[in-house]
C-alpha cells in the first residue's frame, strides 16, 4: 500500500520567492567557485561581458539592457573601474558619459569567459541539457509576464 500523499500538482505549495532564491544561491554558488578562480564575482564577470558587447554605452542604457536600476549598477561598477577593467569616458555631451572596457579588461572577460563556459556545462551536465532549456524558456516566459505593463 502506497502511503505517500501525491502534491496537489494544481496548487503551488511553499513560497515561490523563498524557493527561487535557493535555487540563485546555488546556482550563484556555482558559477561563482568556477569564475571566482579569476578573482571576479559571477555578478562581476555578467557586467564586465555587458560592457564588452555592448560598450561603449552610457550608464542608463547599460542598466536597462541588465535589467537593473542606476544605484545598483553604479555600486557595482566601482570595483570594476578600481581594478582597473572598466573605465568612464566622456559621452556626447557635456553631461553625459560612457562606459568601456579597457584592454585589462577585455583579456580579464576572456579569463573569466573560459571559467563560466566550465560551470555553464556542470549545470548542464548536472540538470540535463532538456531540463535547461526547458528552465530557460520558463524563466524567459515569467519575466515576460512579470515584466511592468509599459514593457509589455
Amino acid at each position: 500500500m502506497n502511503t505517500s500523499v501525491k502534491p496537489d500538482l494544481q496548487k503551488p505549495q511553499g513560497c515561490t520567492n523563498l524557493k527561487l532564491r535557493q535555487l540563485m544561491r546555488r546556482v550563484a554558488q556555482h558559477y561563482d567557485d568556477e569564475v571566482g578562480k579569476t578573482g571576479l564575482k559571477g555578478t562581476q564577470y555578467s557586467l564586465l561581458s555587458y560592457v564588452v558587447k555592448l560598450g561603449p554605452i552610457r550608464a542608463v542604457d547599460l542598466a536597462a539592457e541588465m535589467k537593473v536600476n542606476t544605484s545598483t549598477l553604479s555600486r557595482n561598477l566601482q570595483p570594476l573601474i578600481a581594478a582597473g577593467w572598466l573605465a568612464i569616458g566622456p559621452g556626447a555631451d557635456a553631461r553625459s558619459h560612457l562606459i568601456t572596457a579597457t584592454e585589462a579588461g577585455q583579456r580579464k572577460r576572456t579569463e573569466a569567459q573560459r571559467k563560466w563556459r566550465v560551470a555553464q556545462e556542470g549545470i548542464n551536465q548536472a540538470l540535463g541539457a532538456e531540463r535547461v532549456v526547458a528552465l530557460h524558456a520558463l524563466m524567459d516566459e515569467a519575466m515576460a509576464l512579470l515584466s511592468p505593463e509599459d514593457a509589455r
